[in-house]
């Protein structure tokens, strides 16, 4: 009996250190995911080449500060009791953010940060300016994609910012709607957003519109994972055929 006696109270103590050990690591999870790190996916093609559909990234949320719409749920329980950013940090042009979609303050997008507080940009034959300038770009090898299992080829080309970051861009339509934009005026405590699939993105140039400083929600830094979009992170069976394995932990620039 004694030694029977001896075991329960043994038993009981792994069950409950199991149960600490749970709820301390979903304690960590949340602070990570709510202060430091937060994972994404790409569900549109906007951001091409530089993302596709069914990459998932890491957002690093303390890139900018915080602010509301950096927290979950609007920054719940504080809610509109939040407004500007707290220990803010400007983002640098050319950063590839995720921010809250200014007309419902509630939909995730990502874009690239071209136009700074105080910019004009405008877009004439297909051409990015910046304060009147024309963003320097150079021709590179074309963007490849499968349609209906052929190659299609896409006009690429490496634009450099003021400041000197590079990336990509793809121009799908050479005389398309996005090519000539009226003269846009950045206010301020505001950002100019862009896709780098320029013809086959709601940016800044339609209904985004200005991005208020509030709505940054971090920088996307990390790819973790990328399918093809025949398999989503669980359904570890179809990884074989579906992963991009080149794609994984790789960084986002």
């Amino acid at each position: 009996m004694s030694s029977k006696s001896a075991a329960k109270p043994q038993e009981g103590e792994s069950w409950g250190e199991l149960a600490k050990t749970v709820i301390y690591a979903g304690l960590i999870a949340i602070v990570i995911r709510t202060f430091f790190f937060q994972p994404f996916n790409i569900p549109s093609a906007s951001m091409e080449a530089t993302l596709l559909v069914g990459d998932y990234l890491f957002v690093e949320k303390f890139s900018y500060g915080y602010s509301r719409y950096t927290f979950p749920f609007g920054g719940w329980p504080f809610g509109d009791a939040l407004h500007g950013r707290y220990f803010a940090h400007g983002p640098t042009r050319g950063d590839v953010i995720v921010f809250k979609y200014p007309q419902d303050n509630t939909t995730d997008f990502i874009k690239r940060l071209i136009g700074m507080p105080g910019d004009t940009i405008q877009m004439k034959d297909g051409r990015l300016y910046i304060n009147g300038r024309i963003v320097p770009r150079r021709r590179v090898a074309d963007y490849v994609e499968k349609i209906d299992g052929q190659d299609n080829h896409v006009p690429q080309y490496e634009e450099t910012l003021p400041g000197g970051k590079t990336y990509l861009t793809l121009d799908r339509d050479p005389e398309g709607p996005l090519d000539n934009t009226e003269e846009f005026h950045v206010p301020a405590d505001h950002y100019f957003m862009m896709g780098d699939n320029r013809d086959n993105s709601d940016d800044s140039r339609q209904a985004v519109g200005y991005v208020p400083a509030e709505n940054l929600e971090g920088k996307a830094m990390i790819r973790f994972f990328s399918t093809d979009g025949s398999a989503r992170v669980w359904e570890v069976w179809k990884w074989p055929l579906a992963v991009r394995y080149s794609r994984i932990l790789t960084l986002v620039k």
